[in-house]
């Protein structure tokens, strides 16, 4: 009985870890309906885990579980948002200024390439939207894979390890394409992200840390800001 038990605990536990996996990539959006039964087939398991995952989703405030409606996808509000991206920009801001003293020739090439593979993303993106195509959720996903390169490389060279699990137990919180889905909207916007990734690493380059501390808080505080009011608006439209 109690080898089932541990079974059945590690079957619900690798549910809930890969439905909120999906959540925050963006794979199932905010407001989505999980049901029981879609999950139970895809999975090949009874709907007894799923339901159990999915209560421990509602314990993660991932999903909230309504009456006669099943598990709703649950989005973070404008104060959850705001708050985060003010931890995230001092956590950041202080990679960057230890990479800007610590960083090795190797890392800083690495730290280039991702600032030129961002450039490029973007620019495709903004061809897209020229042509009226619009962007697609593959879109959003190889943007936000490019913007993470770019800061994953800035911690990485801050030489950090407990500061770069605390930035990602940070980021385990909210879907990883909330920058992505308003950036989309404008061009400038985007442009913007572009330089913004650039002054960091002119001033990592220099060697100059109050520099890219500083840089690299005001590009997170620009992001959380256009995020929030989003989120604001969100919340405003369905009062």
């Amino acid at each position: 009985m109690y080898v089932r038990n541990v079974e059945a605990s590690a079957l619900v536990d690798a549910l809930a870890v890969e439905l909120q996996a999906r959540v925050l990539t963006g794979a199932i959006p905010s407001g989505a309906r999980l049901r029981q039964e879609a999950i139970a087939e895809e999975f090949g398991v009874s709907r007894t885990p799923v339901r159990e995952a999915l209560r421990k989703l509602q314990a993660m405030g991932v999903v909230v579980l309504e009456p006669h409606r099943g598990a709703i996808v649950r989005g973070p509000t404008s104060h959850e948002v705001r708050e985060a991206y003010d931890v995230r920009a001092e956590l950041e801001g202080y990679a960057a200024e230890l990479a800007s003293v610590r960083i090795q020739d190797s890392q800083l090439r690495a730290l280039r390439d991702a600032v030129a593979l961002f450039r490029r993303s973007c620019e495709s993106l903004v061809a897209r939207r020229d042509r009226d195509s619009g962007w697609s959720a593959a879109d959003i996903r190889t943007w936000t894979r490019a913007n993470d390169e770019f800061h994953q490389q800035v911690q990485q060279a801050a030489g950090n390890e407990r500061l770069r699990a605390t930035i990602a137990d940070l980021h385990l919180s909210f879907p990883r394409d909330l920058t992505a889905i308003v950036l989309k909207e404008s061009s400038r916007l985007l442009e913007q992200n572009v330089d913004q990734h650039a002054a960091v690493l002119e001033a990592i380059e220099r060697r100059d840390a109050p520099a890219a501390r500083r840089l690299m808080v005001e590009h997170v505080h620009t992001a959380g800001a256009l995020v929030t009011l989003r989120f604001e608006q969100r919340e405003r439209a369905v009062r």
